[in-house]
C-alpha cells in the first residue's frame, strides 16, 4: 500500500470549527487540504509537508503531582510555506505556542480522534523556523509511568520512566509522532535532588549539583524512541562503549549479568557492519516495565526480569543491539510494516548468539520460537497473520505479535536457506548501509530483496505468500534441536513412570526446562506437578520465563500450591509478554477467572498502560 489518507480527514476539506480550549488563542487557522502524500495512517500530523528537524525540549520532572512540565522547541523544514503546522498530541495541557522571536502563534484543536488523540493546528507563516510549545503532561498519559518508592528496588526514591512505541510519545510530547519521520533532538530536563535522569542520548554517568541535566542525540531517530527515565540510578562500565545504569541494590547483578555486553557489540559489528550510535548502555528498569526490553538508541530499556544470575536470559540484550541496526538504523515508514523492524532483528539477535554460544544454543532459541508462533496461528486472526498489515483504525500494539517477530525471522532463514549464508550476508550488510538513517515500506524492501540478492527467484520462493497471506508457506524452515529431543524423551520417561529418577537435567539451560515444562501433556496431574515442584522448586525458581510456563501449566492442572507464588509474581511483574498468557489461561475457567480479578485488583496500580490495557480487555 503505497498511499494512505489519514482517516480523520480523508475525502474532506481540512476545516475545522475548531473547539477552543482553555488558554487557546481566539483566531481561527485558514482552510486547508490534508495532503494525499500522507502514508502513516496513526498520525494526525502533516509531517509530510511541513516536518520537524530538531526537537529540544526544556522539562522539570515533578514526582509530587506525577507531571511534567516545560516546553519543546521544534525546528522545522517548511519548503512549501505551508500556513499550518500539524502536530499530534494525547492528554497533554498546551499552554502557549510561540515562534523564533518569542512571537505568539495562533492554535486550536482538530476533531478528537479517540485512538489518535488530539491534532494541535499551528498558525505559521512562510518566516517561521522554529514553534515553541509551553506545555505540561497530565495524569492520563499513556507513555508515562510514575512507580512510588515502594515499587521500585531501593524502597528510598520515586521513579518515572516512557514508553513511546509505537505511538505513546504524543502523550508526553507534542509531536509529529510517526515512525515515517526522523529527528535529531536534545533537552535539558530537571529533576528531584539525589536522583539522575538519563535519555536516549548522550547521557551523564554521575549525579551533579544542579539538578539539571542536559542530552543530545545527534543522530536522527523516530519520535518513538525518544525516551527518559529518572530514578536513583548509578552507573557502573563493562567496557570502553558498554555500561549498565540500575538502582544501587541491583547494579552489580546486573553487571554481572550483562557482562558479554561488550563482546556482543563486536560480534554484531563483524556480521554487518561499524555501530553508528557510539555507546550502548543498557538500563535494569524496576519490574512495572511493559516489555523485555525497549531499543531506545544509547540506552537499551530492559525488564529485570531478565536477571537470572546466570547469564541464560540475555538474548533479549542481543535482541535491542541488533536494532541498533533493523529498526533505529532503517525503520519501518508505517506501523504496517512493523516486521521489517522485527523479523530482521529476531534473525540478527540469533546471528550474535550463534556467534557467542554456537549454533545448538541458537537452534534452541530458533524451535521455542517457532513453537510459540504455531501456537499464536491457532487463535490469531487471519488478517493479522501476514508480515504487510492494514492497520488503519486499529492500534499498531496489536501488530506487536510473534507474526512480527518470528514469522519474519523464518522468512529471511528460508531466503539464507535458498541463497547460502555468505550471500545473505553481504546483503544484510549492503542494505543496512544503504538505507541507515532512513526509513523504508515493505515494497520498497521487496523491489531491493529482488535487485540485489534473488534476481528473479521471488516467485521461485514465495516471497508474496511470506508477506501478504496468512499462516506458514510450505518452504518454511524445519528446525531440528537434538537437545529439545532429549527433553521430549525425559518427559516421556516421567509421564510413564510417574517418577523424576530418570529425569538427569544438571545440564539442562533455561531452554530446555521451558520446553521441558511447555510439552508437558495436558492429562499432568496435580500429584505429578507436586513432584516436580518438590524436586526442582518450580514454583519458586527465580528464572521469570521458566515461572512463567509454569504458572501456565499449573493452571491448566489446577496445582493450586502454584498459586500463591502466581499471585506475587502477577503482583510484582508487569511484563506483557508474561502477564498476557497468564490472564488469558486463568480467564478460560469462571472459577480462575473470580482468582484472577481478586489479584488483579492489587496487581493493576503496579502496571504500565501497555500491559493494563491489555489486562483489562482479558478480564472484562
Amino acid at each position: 500500500m503505497k498511499i494512505l489518507i489519514n482517516s480523520l480527514f480523508f475525502g474532506l476539506l481540512f476545516f475545522c470549527s475548531f473547539s477552543q480550549q482553555e488558554n487557546n488563542s481566539s483566531n481561527q487557522i485558514p482552510e486547508k487540504q490534508m495532503p494525499s502524500s500522507i502514508i502513516d495512517s496513526h498520525t494526525l500530523s502533516n509531517y509530510k509537508d511541513i516536518s520537524i528537524e530538531h526537537s529540544h525540549l526544556n522539562l522539570s520532572v515533578d514526582f509530587e503531582s506525577k507531571l511534567l512540565y516545560g516546553s519543546v522547541t521544534h525546528t522545522i523544514n517548511n519548503p512549501t510555506k505551508d500556513s499550518v503546522f500539524i502536530l499530534d498530541t494525547k492528554y497533554l495541557s498546551i499552554e502557549s505556542v510561540s515562534d523564533q522571536d518569542g512571537n505568539k502563534l495562533d492554535f486550536s484543536y482538530g476533531e478528537k480522534d479517540d485512538l489518535l488523540g488530539d491534532p494541535l493546528m499551528v498558525s505559521i507563516n512562510a518566516k517561521t523556523k522554529k514553534v515553541t510549545i509551553k506545555y505540561s503532561t497530565t495524569t492520563q498519559s499513556e507513555a508515562l509511568d510514575w512507580l512510588n518508592a515502594e515499587q521500585t528496588a531501593g524502597k528510598e526514591f520515586p521513579f518515572m520512566y516512557t514508553q513511546g512505541q509505537s505511538i505513546f510519545t504524543r502523550s508526553w510530547i507534542p509531536i509529529q509522532d510517526t515512525p515515517g519521520l526522523r529527528i535529531t533532538y536534545s533537552a535539558d530536563i530537571t529533576v528531584p535532588n539525589g536522583m539522575l535522569p538519563v535519555m536516549s542520548a548522550a547521557n551523564p554517568q554521575i549525579k551533579n549539583n544542579s539538578n539539571t541535566y542536559s542530552f543530545e542525540m545527534n543522530q536522527p531517530i523516530p519520535p518513538y524512541l525518544i525516551a527518559l527515565a529518572v530514578g536513583n540510578l548509578e552507573f557502573k562500565k563493562i567496557d570502553n562503549r558498554t555500561g549498565v545504569y540500575a538502582e544501587p541494590n541491583m547494579l552489580e547483578s546486573s553487571v554481572a549479568e550483562f557482562t558479554d555486553m561488550g563482546k556482543m557489540v563486536d560480534a554484531a559489528e563483524e556480521l554487518y557492519g561499524k555501530y553508528d550510535w557510539e555507546r550502548f548502555d543498557v538500563i535494569v528498569l524496576p519490574p512495572s516495565f511493559p516489555f523485555g526490553g525497549m531499543e531506545n538508541p544509547r540506552l537499551t530499556f530492559a525488564t529485570p526480569t531478565i536477571i537470572a544470575g546466570d547469564r541464560s536470559l540475555v538474548s533479549l540484550i542481543a535482541h535491542e543491539l541488533a536494532h541498533s541496526w533493523s529498526g533505529n538504523l532503517v525503520t519501518n515508514a508505517t506501523w504496517n510494516d512493523f516486521w521489517l523492524n522485527e523479523g530482521f532483528t529476531v534473525y540478527f539477535e540469533r546471528r550474535i548468539m550463534e556467534a557467542l554460544y554456537g549454533k545448538d544454543y541458537t537452534e534452541m532459541l530458533a524451535l521455542l520460537g517457532y513453537q510459540d508462533l504455531q501456537e499464536e496461528l491457532v487463535t490469531l486472526d487471519p488478517k493479522m497473520q501476514t508480515l504487510k498489515l492494514k492497520m488503519k483504525g486499529m492500534h499498531p500494539d496489536d501488530a506487536m505479535s510473534d507474526i512480527a517477530y518470528e514469522k519474519g525471522y523464518f522468512l529471511l532463514r528460508m531466503i539464507e536457506n535458498n541463497v547460502g549464508r555468505e550471500a545473505m550476508d553481504s546483503f544484510l550488510k549492503k542494505y543496512f548501509n544503504d538505507h541507515k538513517f532512513q526509513t523504508i515500506v515493505t515494497e520498497e524492501f521487496l523491489a531491493y530483496l529482488e535487485a540485489n540478492l534473488i534476481k528473479g527467484k521471488r516467485e521461485l520462493l514465495k516471497i508474496d505468500e511470506w508477506v501478504y497471506q496468512p499462516g506458514l508457506p510450505d518452504n518454511c524452515p524445519v528446525i531440528e534441536c537434538k537437545r529439545f529431543i532429549n527433553v521430549e524423551s525425559a518427559i516421556d520417561d516421567f509421564m510413564l513412570t510417574n517418577t523424576i529418577a530418570k529425569l538427569n537435567t544438571t545440564e539442562w539451560s533455561t531452554h530446555e526446562w521451558i520446553h521441558f515444562v511447555k510439552n508437558l501433556p495436558d492429562s499432568v496431574n496435580s500429584n505429578q506437578m507436586m513432584l516436580l515442584d518438590n524436586a526442582f522448586n518450580l514454583s519458586s525458581s527465580g528464572n521469570s520465563e521458566i515461572l512463567a510456563v509454569w504458572f501456565e501449566r499449573s493452571i491448566v492442572s489446577n496445582y493450586r500450591t502454584a498459586f500463591p507464588f502466581m499471585k506475587e509474581f502477577l503482583v510484582r511483574v508487569g511484563r506483557r509478554k508474561f502477564l498476557q498468557p497468564i490472564y488469558e489461561s486463568l480467564a478460560k475457567t469462571e472459577e480462575h477467572k473470580a482468582w484472577a480479578k481478586d489479584v488483579y485488583k492489587e496487581a493493576r496500580s503496579n502496571y504500565h498502560y501497555v500491559s493494563f490495557n491489555t489486562i483489562d480487555k482479558i478480564l472484562e
